[in-house]
């Protein structure tokens, strides 16, 4: 697992972003008193960030369903953006000629981007991994490529992106091959140590490590620990999004834990921690109280195009029958434009008209994207709230109580993950 070049000979990287850290819960500590909960504000070139944050997804520097001006007036203020998929199309000699992602998607607020890696697995039938990188045929013409480190960070200087993710070799979490397991994690940490080396613009473009490990705690802690020592300007922790079960996200040992615990009680106080693909409202809610700042996930876009609408109490399935008479807004209360009276500068939408629109017409997903963007971003400004008060435990409880209608309801991952870190949602 020895680099080229020993962590502690290598020149430290340049930092294009700041972290502010603003306020600590009080409540979710560690026995060695090291802060899980916490609101920050994230500087990066593009402007400012505050932190918890959800990034919505728009994979091919498009968000399916928004243009860039709704985006940032629903308060987005970075976006994600996919490696894979822009090396492909439009290519890196066309994002190199129109001055990158930025320019070529109309934005003027930050992206991040990932490696392309997890396309390797999620997408890509006959793909090939070896320590020179990944062989896999085009999805487009069957052409043989090649992604290896040096040129998933060269797509990246091209794409311009604020936030560059390393590439580093996924495998599916639930795989029973601990050691291919161990050989990923190893892996990824020498391919960092590529990433690092290949980097053109570390003064404009922060490079963010990815810890691997599966569901194994001990892999994930020499991860981190090998991980935080490059000294990469932030953190990410992969691979918790691919199918497992919620019981494994959070994982029961002697001290109630989790993968995201174990990573976060390792990493520096100083640095954005990122988790990666995670998206449900309520993974968000226990992620934050475990020590997580950094969220992106296709969900709250992918699941408005089936017509689901997010709610404080789940997601309703507005092309059900039962709204077609119902002339109320997608949520009693809700700001966003779809839902706000027209008195209030809203559009004041109805569940009736999504309805009548979700399996004839384009807009009624354009209009319950706008909706479930928003109400992600809210979330997140609540949480940060919360957090900025010191009453975070209360709000989890009432998110909760809200979500599942009782405490007795709640399911046993969330109350064992929130037991871990001093929130008691059964206490009466």
């Amino acid at each position: 697992m020895a680099a080229k070049m020993s962590v502690a000979a290598r020149k430290q990287m340049p930092s294009a972003l700041t972290f502010d850290l603003l306020a600590k819960c009080s409540q979710t500590l560690l026995t060695v008193q090291v802060t899980k909960a916490r609101a920050s504000t994230l500087h990066l070139p593009h402007g400012s960030v505050p932190l918890p944050i959800f990034m919505p997804v728009a994979t091919q520097a498009s968000l399916k369903g928004l243009t860039p001006e709704q985006l940032a007036q629903i308060g987005c203020k970075l976006c994600l953006n996919n490696t894979y998929h822009l090396g492909l199309k439009p290519g890196q000699a066309v994002l190199e000629q129109v001055g990158g992602a930025h320019r070529l998607q109309g934005w003027d607020k930050n992206i991040l981007t990932d490696s392309g890696g997890f396309q390797m697995v999620s997408l890509l039938k006959l793909a090939n991994v070896t320590e020179e990188g990944v062989r896999f045929l085009s999805p487009h013409d069957g052409t043989p490529m090649l992604l290896t480190p040096e040129h998933s960070i060269s797509l990246q200087n091209s794409i311009g992106s604020d936030i560059i993710m390393q590439l580093d070799d996924v495998i599916v979490t639930t795989s029973p091959d601990r050691e291919r397991m161990k050989q990923a994690m190893e892996r990824s940490i020498r391919w960092l140590d590529r990433c690092i080396d290949a980097h053109k613009y570390p003064e404009r473009q922060n490079l963010f490590c990815i810890i691997q490990g599966g569901l194994d705690l001990d892999l994930r802690r020499k991860c981190s620990v090998e991980m935080a020592a490059r000294d990469t300007p932030g953190i990410a922790i992969g691979g918790l999004s691919g199918g497992e079960a919620k019981d494994e996200f959070c994982k029961v040992s002697v001290i109630p834990t989790s993968m995201v615990d174990t990573c976060t009680g390792l990493l520096p106080e100083n640095k954005p921690r990122y988790i990666m693909g995670v998206g449900y409202p309520e993974d968000i809610v226990v992620s934050v109280a475990l020590g997580a700042d950094m969220f992106d996930c296709v969900w709250p876009t992918r699941t408005a195009r089936f017509g689901n609408a997010i709610t404080p109490s789940g997601t309703v399935n507005l092309r059900h029958a039962t709204y077609a008479d119902d002339f109320s807004p997608i949520v009693d209360g809700c700001t966003c434009i779809c839902c706000r009276p027209i008195q209030q500068g809203g559009l004041g939408i109805t569940r009736a008209y999504i309805y009548h629109l979700a399996a004839k017409e384009t807009v009624g997903a354009h209009l319950l994207t706008m909706h479930n963007v928003h109400y992600l971003l809210s979330l997140m400004d609540s949480i940060r709230a919360a957090i900025l008060e010191d009453r975070y435990p209360a709000f989890v409880r009432d998110f909760f109580n809200r979500l599942y209608g009782s405490a007795s309801k709640i399911p046993i991952w969330v109350v064992n993950a929130l037991n871990g870190v001093g929130i008691d949602l059964l206490a009466e």
